[in-house]
């Protein structure tokens, strides 16, 4: 049972790495300054299509690797 959740918990940590860096990139750099924050108005929207279900993609995969995480803290040490 271990070693099946240890091998879960290494699946779902390098998915939460995949998750993560597919999702888009929110850049504040200096050409905000220069151009007046016109951008600022568009970034307030929620997100739509890929980069919302990026977004539950990523919370599901942490949520279940604080649980593999707790639930492996909770077999070693019984």
């Amino acid at each position: 049972m271990y070693n099946l959740l240890l091998v879960l918990l290494m699946i779902v940590s390098v998915l939460i790495v995949i998750a993560v860096m597919m999702q888009p990139a929110k850049n504040d750099n200096a050409s905000t300054a220069l151009s007046g924050g016109a951008t600022d108005l568009f970034s307030k929207q929620k997100p739509r299509g890929f980069e919302a279900f990026m977004q539950k993609v990523t919370v599901v995969l942490g949520i279940l690797f604080f649980a593999l995480s707790l639930t492996l803290v909770f077999i070693s040490s019984h």
